[in-house]
């Protein structure tokens, strides 16, 4: 699993399981390098997961919304099993939003917001079709909770607040994305079990993994 910020790999690891989480630092560049070297790696299932912008008036901070495909300035990358894992997040108290997520190279404009809203994409974030091409044939998952809309903008007032709730939604997707592993993955675990890490499937046991600088 690939968290792009500290935070967001924080809030991912917490619980019993003890999940696998790589921190790949903030932005397109980090993410195409850290993805030339994930691809490479003996997993057997792929997901992304942090924060994103809120694309749309049914978006709103807090929401989660898991990638149908994830779209970017080279292409799209789908994610076949993403009505599952929508599915298991939404057997919580989370709402939950299925469709397009869109990566681009820089913090959005008010105006490309728009436009990238008239697209039918609901996310836009600036890693996750990077990261996502390291899959290379393996099950993905891309799963993003909203921090800012059009209407609550990142330099607004209430930004620490929705931030905090972000982190505090983002750890709760960490068992619906177990679940999702198990479903995906036709194969038993290889990583050696340990007490709490029942069902890991191709997430193993978490640790950080020294990447040089990944950024934050």
């Amino acid at each position: 699993m690939c968290a792009p910020l500290r935070l967001e790999a924080l809030a991912l690891r917490a619980g019993p399981s003890r999940r696998e989480v790589r921190r790949t630092g903030y932005g397109p560049v980090r993410s195409a390098r850290r993805a030339a070297r994930l691809a490479e790696e003996d997993v057997d299932a792929f997901a992304v997961a942090g924060f994103a912008g809120g694309l749309g008036r049914s978006v709103r901070s807090g929401d989660v919304i898991v990638a149908s495909e994830v779209r970017g300035p080279h292409g799209a990358v789908r994610c076949p099993s993403a009505r599952l894992l929508a599915d298991e997040v939404g057997r919580g108290d989370l709402l939950v939003h299925c469709g397009p997520v869109i990566s681009t190279g820089h913090v959005v404009s008010d105006t490309e917001r728009a436009v990238l809203a008239a697209s039918g994409a609901l996310g836009v974030d600036m890693e996750s079709l990077w990261l996502a091409r390291a899959a290379a044939g393996r099950p993905l998952a891309v799963v993003r909770v909203v921090v800012d809309t059009a209407d609550e903008p990142l330099a607004g007032m209430g930004t620490v607040r929705r931030g905090i709730r972000a982190l505090c939604r983002l750890r709760e997707l960490g068992p619906a994305l177990d679940r999702w592993a198990r479903a995906v993955c036709p194969e038993p675990p290889t990583a050696t079990a340990g007490p709490g890490t029942e069902g890991n499937v191709g997430f193993g046991i978490a640790k950080e993994v020294p990447d040089g600088n990944p950024g934050p």
